[in-house]
């Protein structure tokens, strides 16, 4: 009867639709048993999964237990970022001898730098490398900036000579070694930055009425952390490298970071993790522009079933992540 009734006159067309139809009931009922069996064994809802590519018992993983680590990481880093950058200039100033308007337009390129690279560090990981690798492979590479910079403002060899209270400037390599150290802390930020926040977001099931809540509740402390760590650094640090020591200014918050990566390896059995696209995003975007400037003057189907939606794979894997077509937008 429902065959007879479909709303077209070509046998062919009603033979493919009726297909299309078998075929998303059949993929409706596989993805409603799976949602059932996750449900049953306590599996996460979100399709998130181990380091290994495991289901993860909800019980067990996420939640608070493994935001405990990712907190901590960023109150140590936001206090190493910050004990460089608050008394960046006046480093320049004094220390390389740099008049102040190249110091600001240094360090303002520098800050650029930092807040661009996170753009990369995105695209690598929704793409390529996820988010554990991504910010891990840019933790090594954020610790190894700290440790040269730490080396620049502490070895003589790497500081301009003093003679009597007068200084000569910072001789080109010098220079160099110093800025190279600092590009090479925004390269390493640009992959923490962007995966670190969004990273403990996965260890919250949205699916799950309670965790929902705590997600809110988890970005005010993320927010508190990182505040308290700058504020230990536009205080504590910024004290430390004027009146103490600028070795020892950028020491303690190397120490800090290198202590917070530690820490939050101690929770890798615990956390959760989203599957990886293995694909670019963007071309994904480009084609969905693409295809819709090229279809603009097609009219749109009057019944959400000829949108053959739910017969992806990634529909079938994690129904609830399907956002079904309504007109909300039109």
């Amino acid at each position: 009867l429902f065959y007879s009734s479909l709303p077209t006159s070509s046998p062919l067309k009603k033979r493919q639709i009726y297909r299309s139809l078998c075929k998303s009931s059949e993929l409706a009922t596989m993805s409603s048993q799976m949602d059932l069996e996750t449900n049953n064994k306590g599996y996460s809802q979100d399709g998130t999964l181990d380091l290994q590519g495991r289901p993860v018992l909800a019980s067990k993983t996420g939640k608070w237990r493994a935001c405990a680590f990712l907190l901590a990481y960023e109150a140590f880093e936001r206090m190493a970022f910050y004990g460089i950058a608050s008394n960046l200039v006046v480093y320049l100033t004094t220390q390389l001898h740099e008049d102040t308007v190249s110091s600001v337009r240094n360090v303002n390129n520098w800050s650029g730098v930092v807040w661009m690279t996170p753009i990369i560090g995105a695209y690598l990981a929704d793409a390529y490398l996820g988010r554990f690798w991504t910010f891990s492979v840019s933790s090594l590479i954020y610790v190894l900036g700290m440790l040269l910079l730490t080396m620049a403002v502490s070895l003589k060899s790497l500081k301009p000579n003093c003679v009597n209270g007068v200084c000569s400037k910072a001789s080109r390599s010098q220079i160099t070694f110093f800025y190279t150290s600092l590009y090479i802390i925004a390269l390493g930020a640009g992959g923490t930055k962007p995966n670190i926040s969004t990273f403990g977001a996965d260890q919250f099931d949205e699916f799950n009425p309670h965790e929902k809540k705590l997600k809110v509740s988890f970005f005010n402390w993320w927010m508190f952390s990182a505040f308290l760590g700058a504020l230990f650094a536009t205080l504590g640090l910024v004290y430390i490298q004027e009146n103490l020591g600028w070795g020892l200014g950028y020491g303690i918050p190397t120490a800090g970071l290198i202590l917070s990566l530690f820490v939050f390896y101690l929770g890798t059995p615990i956390y959760r993790h989203k599957p990886r696209n293995m694909k670019s995003p963007a071309m994904d975007i480009v084609k969905v522009l693409v295809t819709a400037m090229a279809n603009w003057r097609l009219k749109a189907p009057g019944e959400s079933w000829q949108f053959h939606e739910g017969q992806t794979q990634c529909h079938v894997t994690c129904p609830k992540l399907q956002a079904t077509h309504s007109p909300t937008f039109r």
